[in-house]
């Protein structure tokens, strides 16, 4: 039980009828959880408003309620709080209520179209492997030292955020590392947490479905930066052309990393093979077993938070290199015959491109490459034909099929996809939506030697069809297929 008094410490209160001084056993936005003496908070979403709900959670016992628009018929014995925003306001006041966790451990943000899972993947890694607590909230999973805790979003709501946050100090983390994604910020999922140290990996073409334009995405992710205090540091890649564009307001320490520019943080790829890299990083040599130029962005990134986390330089290099890719991001197989199964998340065309162009520097030249690559459903659709024609540009021969297609109907999804496939590219091009048939399709017209590339889901499990979510799992389906033709 906590007062409200204490929970509403810097919500930006607008009006309150009612007592503050009143106890309050839990916090919700979702008017089915709450019970007595629960404070309930109106939140305008996208699908539903909360402040339609009021009513139904004060009859389940709810003891306040905090919304933007107040009510005109109150009840009596129950506390209204205004506010100007209540997803603001509520993430202040989850802090309040767990006891501001995040100020009691060194908490890492790393926000990015592409290599944030890897990135603070790595991190956790890198920093147990040096013997510390640590926590991590990814894309894929959520894990407090070994104990894993399924992920349901890039970055949890507040109030999960919080408690999880909350229960990584009681189990003693000196540190946490988190995916901060655009939605989360803009959503203000990260209202009121203390945040050591941002990083930005790039900004590329994705979830225009939710921003609209690439000017509003960039702004974005710019909002983390500017709400840096100025004890934290602010990491930013100076290669991607609107990184410094993070740098300009925030009141943080600024640092830069790069492979192309003058940089605090800099590195040279050496040597780069299928088995690993050989780079360079501020004068000293290092060998990961992460390959691609795309990772030694993600690579550098992590030294240099380690570094700027005052922790030792040998200790740094000798853990990185000991580190294993991360599940689903250019994770690959080797069959008897010598052809290679590459599983990657890739799902943005500069992903791709990413993929497709590590693949070109490690290919010897004579062997197929065969690209399978689908795009969601219920998403941004402009980058469809693109990624389709990327494909096209870097493989011998390309498969269209289905990823996640939600409410849409696949076939559609491939025909919008298909209007990238340029005329000359046709003949090379196969169309067959069922992802499992698409993936035994690819382990059928590979000979010794060949490159199949499995893009966009990597790490998940499932498919989702018309709002069900089924088993599926693409490193699964690979090797099936592999073994099963006698590969």
């Amino acid at each position: 039980m906590k007062l409200l008094s204490d929970i509403l410490y810097k919500a930006r209160l607008e009006e309150v009828i009612g007592s503050t001084h009143i106890a309050i056993s839990s916090i919700t936005f979702d008017s089915r959880k709450v019970k007595k003496d629960t404070l309930f908070v109106a939140t305008k979403g996208t699908s539903t408003d909360g402040h339609k709900y009021i009513d139904t959670a004060i009859e389940a016992g709810a003891a306040a309620i905090v919304c933007e628009d107040m009510p005109e018929n109150r009840k009596e014995n129950v506390t209204y709080v205004k506010v100007e925003d209540t997803t603001y306001a509520l993430g202040y006041m989850a802090c309040n209520y767990f006891d501001n966790p995040s100020q009691k451990l060194k908490l890492i943000g790393v926000t990015g179209t592409n290599g944030k899972t890897t990135t603070v993947t790595l991190l956790f890694n890198l920093f147990r492997g040096m013997g510390y607590n640590v926590g991590l909230l990814s894309t894929v999973e959520n894990k407090i030292n070994n104990e894993v805790i399924p992920a349901t979003h890039t970055t949890p709501d507040a109030l999960a955020l919080n408690e999880l946050l909350a229960n990584m100090v009681e189990k003693g983390c000196d540190y946490a590392f988190m995916e901060v994604s655009s939605h989360a910020i803009v959503q203000n999922r990260i209202a009121g947490i203390d945040f050591t140290g941002a990083v930005f990996s790039n900004i590329t073409h994705d979830h225009l479905d939710y921003h609209k334009t690439f000017d509003e995405y960039i702004k974005a992710k710019k909002r983390f930066f500017d709400m840096l205090p100025d004890d934290a540091f602010a990491l930013t890649n100076k290669d991607d052309k609107n990184g410094m564009v993070m740098l300009q307001n925030t009141k943080a320490k600024k640092y830069t990393y790069g492979l192309k520019s003058v940089t605090d943080y800099k590195c040279k790829i050496i040597e780069s093979h299928l088995n690993g890299l050989l780079l360079n990083i501020n004068n000293q040599e290092l060998w990961v077993k992460l390959i691609g130029t795309f990772n030694a962005y993600n690579v550098l990134a992590v030294y240099a938070v380690a570094h700027l986390l005052k922790q030792n330089t040998t200790n740094i290099l000798t853990t990185l290199s000991n580190l294993n890719s991360v599940e689903g991001r250019f994770q690959y197989i080797k069959s008897a015959t010598g052809i290679i199964g590459i599983v990657d998340y890739a799902h943005t065309p500069d992903a791709l491109k990413n993929v497709l162009e590590t693949i070109k520097d490690i290919r010897t030249g004579n062997e197929q490459v065969i690209t399978l690559v689908g795009c969601g459903g219920d998403r941004d659709s402009a980058k469809r034909p693109i990624m389709a024609n990327i494909a096209c540009q870097y493989s011998n021969k390309v498969i269209l099929t289905s990823d996640n297609p939600r409410s849409e109907d696949p076939e559609e999804i491939l025909n919008q996809m298909q209007k990238g496939v340029e005329p000359s590219d046709v003949k090379k091009t196969l169309r067959i939506a069922d992802r499992k048939e698409a993936i035994k399709t690819a382990c059928t017209i590979a000979h010794e030697g060949d490159i199949i590339l499995i893009a966009g889901k990597g790490h998940e499990k499932y498919q989702e069809i018309k709002g069900v979510k089924n088993y599926f799992d693409d490193m699964e389906t690979l090797k099936e297929n592999i073994k099963t033709l006698g590969i």
